[in-house]
């Protein structure tokens, strides 16, 4: 089958989490045997922050690092109905410019021969209302919402004619241990600021707790305002700005425990959605504590999969704990890890979306499908 991602961007994980995903998604479609080939805008806020931040050579590290990954940059004057032409199935991100989302509906609706689904991995549907209610999906045969409380908000709303739940995962040929590398530091947290959606968690349940054990920590993530970065060096804590994902895995090793500051809105507005942060961190089998959030869908095993501080000061009891007691850190890594590699890698994922797929797709694609997956 041939897969075509319309995407904010899959070359710049610059403050742009979803290409960690897809990223995943695509090389595990393309590992079964299948075409997939990514679309994103000339204009791409992610891929000019990363070069406006860091130069063009993430860009030519990209292309090293994902060889086996097609991507293709369009500008306004490209031909979208031949590209999807081309496509069996076409997934939409919810960043695609409103007008594009509208018209490539407009291509299915009068005779696309394609299978059209929206992709939406942001708290905007309740953060942002108006923005989504405005979006033309009339066009699209179902959408994908990263947790069930946000396929819960598209069917409240009436926002698309069919709600799928289709959580994001870790890249496992990436994402995995590595007991070779030597640690050098104790915390690690990697991370963005983002819009004050966390900025009061970060001080208390990172920042605060790190000083008050004199850990040796490191920060890494983009848009920290100055007087965040003034906080950690009053802490000092090393902040290291933007990490390339790829180079993640191997700061995980380095490090003997991260954590997990979820955005306010997916705290207070749509529980059971965690940062695709977890699912790498656990992948990579390094304890994770995790301030206060929600598990409604029952995705891990809070307290064994990882930890759960409700507070600051819980914060730095649990970090204390786990760089003290080495045997409790390691049964915590290996059952994070367990419970990944059970149920949330990007195989996971891409066997999920081949079963949405066959109650859309033509008969016989799906009979075409089935017969590759067999033969693979």
């Amino acid at each position: 089958m041939r897969f075509l991602f319309y995407t904010h961007s899959l070359i710049s994980d610059w403050n742009h989490g979803n290409a960690h995903f897809l990223r995943g998604v695509m090389r595990e479609i393309t590992r079964r045997g299948h075409l997939a080939v990514a679309l994103e805008p000339g204009d791409s806020w992610s891929r000019r922050n990363l070069i406006a931040d860091q130069g063009i050579g993430p860009i030519a590290a990209f292309r090293k690092h994902f060889p086996d990954l097609q991507v293709a940059i369009y500008e306004s004057d490209f031909d979208h109905e031949a590209a999807v032409a081309e496509a069996d199935i076409v997934i939409v991100h919810e960043w695609t410019d409103p007008a594009l989302i509208a018209e490539l509906g407009r291509i299915r609706l009068k005779g696309g021969r394609f299978t059209l689904a929206f992709h939406d991995t942001h708290h905007r549907a309740v953060s942002a209302k108006r923005d989504i209610a405005r979006l033309d999906l009339s066009g699209y045969d179902f959408v994908l919402a990263f947790g069930e409380a946000l396929r819960e908000r598209y069917l409240q709303a009436g926002w698309g004619r069919h709600v799928h739940t289709w959580h994001e995962a870790a890249d496992t040929s990436l994402f995995h241990p590595m007991p070779e590398v030597e640690k050098r530091g104790e915390l690690i947290w990697i991370g963005n600021w983002g819009d004050d959606e966390r900025s009061s968690e970060i001080m208390s349940f990172l920042v605060e707790p790190a000083k008050k054990l004199k850990l040796r920590a490191t920060v890494r993530g983009v848009r920290y305002p100055d007087t965040a970065l003034r906080a950690l060096r009053a802490a000092e804590i090393d902040y290291g700005g933007w990490l390339a994902n790829a180079a993640v895995p191997r700061a995980f090793a380095e490090h003997r425990v991260t954590m997990h500051i979820p955005r306010r809105p997916y705290v207070e507005a749509l529980p059971g959605i965690p940062t695709i942060r977890v699912f790498e961190a656990l992948s990579c089998g390094i304890p994770l504590v995790s301030a206060p959030w929600t598990d409604a869908e029952g995705l891990f095993r809070p307290g064994k999969d990882f930890c759960i501080a409700r507070d600051g000061k819980e914060m730095a009891r649990l970090l204390r704990q786990l760089l003290a007691e080495p045997a409790f850190a390691t049964e915590m890594a290996a059952s994070g890890l367990e419970t990944v590699r059970a149920r949330h890698t990007c195989g996971h994922r891409v066997d999920e979306l081949l079963s949405i797929l066959a109650a859309y797709m033509p008969h016989s694609n799906v009979e075409r499908t089935v017969t590759e997956e067999v033969q693979l």
